[in-house]
Parts: structure tokens; C-alpha cells; sequence
């Protein structure tokens, strides 16, 4: 049976991370293992791991890292699946997530597939409002370039495509943009499969997620498409894809200079 590790990043949400993990051990399609990164946790989340009582989850602690892209690394370090699935604390995935989501990417040929999810408001029951929208399709580097359209608790992707990609990147300046940063390299790869099914529940509230408010749209996508040129160049020099992000970066600066 094709094998995926569960990877979770945690910072002191106990009650929500029970909810994830179950979520992941209930699937259709059972994964190898789960492994929760503890990012220096100082609740019950350690006790409430334990008694789960299932030795497919694993905990990881290590000290308080700040940034979501340092335990999630830690747990691809750790991981032994064949392919890795990023579930974040407080979202839920539905049954049939993992199991969909691998047939679709034997379908097509894809070594990334990502879904659509229910938006979880306060107050509002799941099943109400999809997230993203639009029809399953195949997302291309060029895609990515225009919005981050993968939510990061939707991606399964090989674990070799990952290890090539060298993982989340960890730079500060990226905190709560490394998903992103991350697709990008992993697009430069593979297609990424879309459903547009909804196959995960996606908690959104703004207090208590880690933004990135303190700089501009524009500012946060030229972080972006510059750790991609680094990490390219890096990784063998320039590609028709680093040409394209070049292409980009000069076009928004443009606009940005001119205020349109």
C-alpha cells in the first residue's frame, strides 16, 4: 500500500490539535504515521497526544521556534512515507481526503495534489462556503506565479519532490509564507493536481493565525519570488521558470514604482 506520513506543526493548541490528528487517523486511506512537531509547547498538547493511545502518531518537540516552517521540516526529516500530507492544528480533513487525493495523482501523473476546503467561521457551521472555488484543474508553475491557490492542509506531495525542493523555507523574513514559497519550488517540478472538492475543514480566524501584516501585499511577493530565484540558483542556475519570476518581479515593480 502506498505510504504517506502526516506532518503537524503545533503551538500550544491542544483541544484543535486532538480534532486534526483524529481527523488523519480516520482516513479511508490509513497513513503510515502521523508526526506532531511540538514548536515549543507549554500546554497539555504533549498529554492530550498520549492519550490518543495510537502508535502511528508520534510527538516531536523541540524548542520555540516562532515560525511554522521549522517544526514542519523537522517532521519531513522524520518522516518515511512515500509521500507527505501537511494537516495544520486547527483544520480537520474529511474521510476520504487522503484516499482521493492519491488517485487523483496516479490519474494524472501529478507528485502534488491539493484541494479545495470548507471555510470554519466562528458561529458558522463547515459545508457552507468553499474556500477557493473554481473547477479541478492542473496548477502550473505560471498559476502560482499570479495567487497562491494551494491551502497548505490540502497539500499531498511526494516525499522525493520535497526533499528537492530542500523543505519549507526557514528564513524569518518568510514567516507565514513559506507554504507559498514552498509551491513554488514544488511547481517548478511537477503540475499540481486541483480538486475542487472540498475535502478539509479550514479554520479562518485572522486573531488567531499567523500573518503576515507588517508588510505589503507587493512586499510579501517579492520575498516570495526572490527566495525562488536564491534557492534556483542554488539548485542549478537559471530556468525558463526563474525567467519568468524575473519577468514578474520587473513587471510589479514597475507598477508598484508607478502606483498602479
Amino acid at each position: 500500500m502506498t505510504t504517506v506520513s502526516v506532518i503537524i506543526a503545533t503551538w500550544n493548541r491542544s483541544a484543535s490539535l486532538q480534532r486534526a490528528v483524529r481527523s488523519a487517523l480516520a482516513q479511508s486511506h490509513s497513513p503510515l504515521e502521523v508526526l506532531v512537531c511540538g514548536d515549543g509547547c507549554t500546554d497539555d498538547s504533549r498529554e492530550v497526544i498520549d492519550a490518543i493511545g495510537d502508535s502511528r502518531v508520534i510527538w516531536l518537540p523541540a524548542e520555540r521556534a516562532g515560525r511554522p516552517a521549522v517544526p514542519r521540516n523537522r517532521g519531513i526529516g522524520r518522516s518515511s512515507g512515500e509521500w507527505l500530507a501537511f494537516l495544520d492544528d486547527d483544520d480537520v480533513w474529511l474521510p476520504e481526503k487522503l484516499e482521493l487525493q492519491l488517485r487523483e495523482a496516479y490519474s494524472s501523473r501529478c507528485d502534488a495534489v491539493c484541494s479545495d476546503a470548507w471555510r470554519v467561521r466562528p458561529g458558522a457551521a463547515p459545508g457552507a462556503e468553499a474556500l477557493l472555488g473554481g473547477k479541478s484543474t492542473l496548477l502550473r508553475f505560471p498559476d502560482l506565479l499570479r495567487e497562491n491557490r494551494v491551502i497548505c492542509s490540502s497539500m499531498l506531495v511526494r516525499r522525493e519532490v520535497v526533499a528537492a525542493a530542500a523543505g519549507f523555507p526557514e528564513d524569518e523574513r518568510l514567516r507565514a509564507l513559506e507554504d507559498y514559497a514552498l509551491w513554488l519550488r514544488i511547481a517548478d517540478a511537477t503540475d499540481i493536481a486541483y480538486l475542487a472538492r472540498p475535502l478539509l475543514n479550514y479554520t479562518d480566524v485572522p486573531q488567531g493565525s499567523i500573518r503576515k501584516d507588517s508588510i505589503s501585499e507587493f512586499e510579501q511577493r517579492q520575498l516570495v519570488m526572490k527566495s525562488f530565484l536564491a534557492w534556483k540558483g542554488l539548485a542549478g542556475g537559471i530556468s525558463t521558470n526563474s525567467l519568468r519570476l524575473l519577468a514578474c518581479l520587473l513587471r510589479e515593480k514597475v507598477r508598484h514604482m508607478l502606483g498602479k
